[in-house]
């Protein structure tokens, strides 16, 4: 039997920490008649236990990598909820992603994968219950027993989607036969006001409840300079209910139902940066043409469309606080040359926006990553409800069976501004314009120039936003038949049944979207009421004649979702998995452990492609029109499902040593070997096009699941008589195919690399007395993309091959290409004679919208436009990758999300005052460099950063009165811990996340 001296070691820190800290010095030190049985006393306290192998054991004979978080340590540190944790775990990283959840990395596996149908690398558990999705890294911890970290994969006992570890909230569960509460209330900076708080009822001798429940609310931490608010506030709430029976000694049942809801104007995203790109005033011995040409003043128009709207600069550098070139957004040329509004009585043309300018030149970006200026603020809807039903029998002695049953619920809603950059006016005033006998015509569009979206409302301004919900349900069952016996061998085995059912919607709003499909292909006219495009239907053969896109009217807040004026992503994937396991323990001797486990899984996936429609319709039988390249006019019909499966077989094995140590007074010497395994998925689907019209890029249309080979050896040690603690793991990786997103075609394409992997961790505690105690952590990783392994870089297409140039597609093809300089030449050599048509044709050599019969059916559809300029093309066999780009050879890169050093450091110290004792602690972190993409550029890095906090607790253990204050981020850093790639189509512009500011908070508990 492990001795139970070896749980004080965690004391309590109860956590991973690193760098030990051995200062024994006079000024600590207790006084000689300070009695050995007041130091036994006061340590022996400590002692944490966790289920990191689904049973309670001391931690620090766990032969695992695992961190566990008590309530006071939570208190103490500050983690107010789950995106804290890495402030006191080595190897780990945290940031929100683009969309509706998050990226927790464990030793540099993380969620680098955003598809609908892709899963996390790092199993999130309620009470053991593993969620594909929730809300535990928004809502803020309350009533908790602890948080467990597990790091490593954990493929038997957590199964899929545990390659990267584990995080695992425990609540406080009812007690019978005591009756209690406490109630704590804060309030602090930001006019932040919070309540906690908890009642244990029992019931008879065998029965309790027990109600928790905490609310937050404060104003935002950012500042809109547009709208004069201040955005990314909080307001939410979360309760829990749970009951426990307990009618004998061999049989219990505990229910939990925990409810969070949010309704605020929280930011998913932080600030937009972009180093703007003017684009070429000269390809090859070319000088790219501008102003006046073919008759009509085309402005930039040809150095915009050669633009990629953002260059891959440091974000850093204070160029990336610019704007994006807006003249090279496809929607913004598009609009200007096709949206034409007549002209004035004196001549002057009314488009949308002028042809060949750029709506962000009079964007003023601030430096300050808390501000923006945008002419939308977010708003954040979540609700989430988990219901948990466990069973526990005692078959006999040393056996019981387990069952554990849970249902999840999720819905979630979110919109904001989409690029943070305020454009200049782009509607005319069309009242203004006349006939051709120079008299008043009708003012449709805008009149005083103020142009009405029915989502987005009336401005002069081109305006974005998008939205981001999804709705999703999980159940969830597991039976295990667990052993205790008193010999040398013991066992868990079990089986486990997973479904999850999930639609995700991701839209883009943007005023031109609206226009040009109100105005230009809508020529039966009415915002989204003529009659073609009422009918809802799928053309059977390409459309010949008149255009319809049907537009939505429905506000934003209560979208029908069938319109095509907007980009919808709808993605629908079911899963279903079953998997069976078993792990055994035996004793080999009183010090020598084995642990052999292995699992079997059956993953199932049906995905239910929907293809986006931005700007696409249907044309009727009739007279001779535009041809978007549709066939459908409203709503998003479904393609056949995509059924994908994988059987999996996981495990580990572990040997583990106990050494009677002179200078330690337990040690644990491990080593393991486990194989984790994540399922993969499908990408989301392109637009349907009509190949006639458009002829997109090949891209794949799966990704596959993620293996990983893991070897550890590690060893924990207390000594001091239970005062230090000292834990040391070397690890590698073997990884296989882990899956990396990037936006490619207005899609979040999932591409897999292998990857080794490999690090150390040390975790550190002393206490020289009772009172005083340093602990910290320390991490160093080592990660490297494999040999051979390669992907295009959207930000640098060319990957500097001066043979070939990037050009901006037409509207409804989404990526940017690169075509042969040479040809590029050629046209803008002509484009004084061709004016206009030589921008068509600078869109045809990205194979999108390349055929005249796109536009005008009285030509040779199979004619395209570049013969005119003397050469033969075929981008999708002419050009690299079918004109998506070079590859960039990844091989020897960092892997994203993965810096090499992490470090804390925290100290305390408690004064007794009388019946009061007085505990002030500080907390330091660091993180070192690490890259956000794949491909390891100037522009992918992001720059070491640091986080101090403070804080000071008065506390009256007689009856558990406490006072708190405390500062988080000391130093008010802001620095960018994570970033975001935006699309082709918008620029290219970056996201990036920061720190909460400088916080302070003082708060008051009382118990009962």
């Amino acid at each position: 039997m492990r001795a139970i001296a070896t749980g004080r070691a965690c004391l309590k820190a109860g956590v991973s920490t690193a760098v030990l800290v051995l200062a024994g010095g006079a000024a600590f030190a207790q006084s000689a008649d300070e009695t050995e049985t007041e130091n036994e006393r006061r340590f022996s306290g400590d002692v944490i236990t966790v289920t990191a192998q689904k049973r309670e054991e001391v931690i620090q004979d766990v032969p695992i990598a695992v961190s566990a978080f008590t309530a006071e340590d939570l208190n103490l540190r500050g983690i107010e909820g789950g995106s804290e944790l890495l402030r006191a775990i080595p190897n780990v990283a945290f940031s929100k992603n683009n969309f509706s959840m998050f990226n927790f990395s464990i030793r540099g596996i993380g969620t680098k994968a955003i598809s609908a149908a892709s899963d996390p690398a790092v199993a999130i558990s309620f009470n053991n219950t593993p969620l594909i999705r929730n809300r535990l890294f928004e809502q803020e911890y309350f009533d908790v027993q602890r948080v467990e970290v597990l790091r490593g994969p954990q493929g038997t006992l957590y199964g899929r989607n545990a390659t990267g570890g584990v995080v695992n909230m425990l609540p406080n569960l009812p007690e019978t036969g005591v009756f209690g509460g406490s109630i704590e209330a804060e309030v602090g900076g930001y006019d932040s006001r919070r309540l906690r708080g908890y009642i244990n009822i029992p019931v008879g001798d065998t029965f309790a409840i027990r109600v928790a429940g905490a609310s937050t609310q404060r104003e935002g931490f950012d500042y809109n300079s547009f709208t004069d608010r201040h955005v990314n506030d909080r307001d939410l709430w979360s309760t829990r209910f749970s009951a426990l029976w307990e009618p004998t000694e061999r049989f219990s049942a505990s229910l939990i139902w925990e409810h969070f809801e949010e309704d605020d104007n929280r930011s998913r995203t932080g600030k937009q940066l972009c180093t703007t790109d003017p684009g070429p005033t000269q390809v090859g011995s070319t000088t790219v043409p501008s102003g006046l040409l073919g008759g009509a003043d085309m402005g930039d128009l040809f150095q915009n469309q050669l633009s990629q709207g953002c260059l891959p600069g440091s974000l850093f550098d204070d160029a990336s606080y610019d704007a994006p070139n807006g003249g090279s957004l496809t929607i913004v040329r598009a609009s200007s040359l096709l949206n034409g509004q007549g002209v004035t009585a004196d001549g002057t043309r009314l488009d949308i926006p002028q042809v060949g300018t750029d709506p962000f030149a009079g964007a003023v970006v601030s430096r300050d990553l808390r501000e923006i200026e945008a002419a939308i603020d977010p708003r954040f809807r979540a609700e989430n409800d988990v219901f948990q039903l466990n069973l526990a029998f005692e078959l006999n002695d040393g056996l019981t069976l387990y069952s554990q049953t849970a249902y999840a619920k999720d819905d979630f809603w979110s919109t904001q501004d989409y690029g943070r950059f305020l454009s200049d006016p782009v509607f005319p005033d069309t009242s203004l314009r006349v006939d051709a006998g120079g008299n008043p015509a009708p003012t449709p569009m805008s009149p005083g120039g103020i142009y009405t979206d029915p989502q987005l409302g009336a401005s002069s301004r081109m305006l974005s936003a998008d939205l981001s919900r999804s709705d999703n349900s999980q159940w969830y069952q597991e039976f295990r038949l667990q052993s205790d016996f008193d010999g040398g061998f013991n066992f868990s085995v079990g089986a486990n049944y997973l479904e999850f059912e999930s639609q995700d919607d991701y839209f883009v709003f943007n005023n031109l979207f609206t226009s040009l499909a109100e105005y230009y292909y809508n020529q039966e006219g009415g915002i989204g009421f003529s009659s073609p495009c009422d009918e809802n239907y799928k053309a059977g053969s390409p459309p010949s004649a008149t255009e319809c896109v049907y537009i939505d009217p429905t506000p934003i807040d209560n979208l029908a979702g069938d319109g095509h004026n907007y980009f919808r992503s709808r993605n629908v994937v079911e899963t279903r998995s079953w998997a069976v396991f078993g792990e055994g323990y035996w004793e080999l001797s009183p010090e020598l452990r084995l642990t052999l486990g292995l699992r079997y899984t059956d993953d199932q996936k049906i995905s239910t492609p929907y293809p986006s429609q931005l700007l696409l319709g249907a044309q009727s039988d009739g007279g001779p029109g535009l041809s978007s390249g549709g066939y459908t006019r409203r709503g998003y019909q479904a393609d056949p499902d995509v059924e994908l499966g994988w059987e999996a077989l996981t495990g580990r094995a572990v040997i583990d040593w106990m050494p009677d140590l002179s200078f330690t007074e337990d040690t644990l010497i491990y080593a393991s070997y486990s194989r984790g395994y994540k399922g993969g998925g499908t990408n989301p689907p392109r637009a349907e096009i009509n190949p006639e019209v458009i002829q997109y890029q090949p891209l794949e249309g799966t990704f596959e699941p993620e293996y990983v080979n893991a070897f550890e050896i590690g060893t924990k040690n207390t000594f001091a008589n239970g005062r230090g603690m000292l834990n040391l793991t070397g690890f590698w990786y073997d990884y296989e195919d882990y899956q990396v997103s990037q936006i490619v075609d207005r899609i979040s394409l999932n591409e897999n690399f292998d990857a080794r992997i490999w690090g150390l961790e040390l975790e550190a505690m002393y206490r020289p007395t009772p009172d005083f105690q340093i602990d910290g952590n320390l991490g160093y990783l080592n990660t490297r993309i494999a040999d051979g392994e390669g992907s295009i870089d959207v930000m640098n297409r060319t990957a500097g091959n001066e043979d070939w140039t990037l050009v901006r597609p037409w509207v409804q093809v989404p990526s940017n290409c690169i075509a042969p300089t040479d040809h590029v030449e050629t046209v803008l050599q002509m484009a004084p004679a061709f004016g206009i048509l030589s921008s068509w044709a600078l869109s045809a050599l990205c194979g999108g919208a390349s055929r005249f019969g796109a536009f005008d059916p009285d030509f040779d559809t199979s004619f395209p436009y570049w013969q005119f300029f003397g050469f033969t093309y075929n981008p999708l066999e002419d050009a690299p990758n079918g004109g998506r780009g070079f590859e960039t050879d990844l091989s020897g890169n960092e892997l994203p999300n993965a810096p090499n050093w992490t470090l804390n450091v925290g100290a305390q110290y408690t004064f007794h005052l009388g019946e009061w004792e007085l505990t002030p602690r500080a907390d330091y972190y660091w993180q070192g460099e690490s890259y956000f993409r794949v491909y390891n550029t100037e522009y992918d890095q992001l720059e070491s950063w640091e986080n101090l906090n403070v804080s000071v607790t008065l506390m009256r253990p007689r009856d558990g009165f406490v006072i708190e204050g405390y500062i988080k981020n000391v130093f008010d850093d802001a620095p960018i811990v994570d970033a975001f790639t935006n699309s082709d189509d918008t620029g290219l512009s970056t996201n990036v996340f920061t720190l909460d500011p400088q916080i302070w908070g003082v708060s008051v508990r009382a118990a009962f």
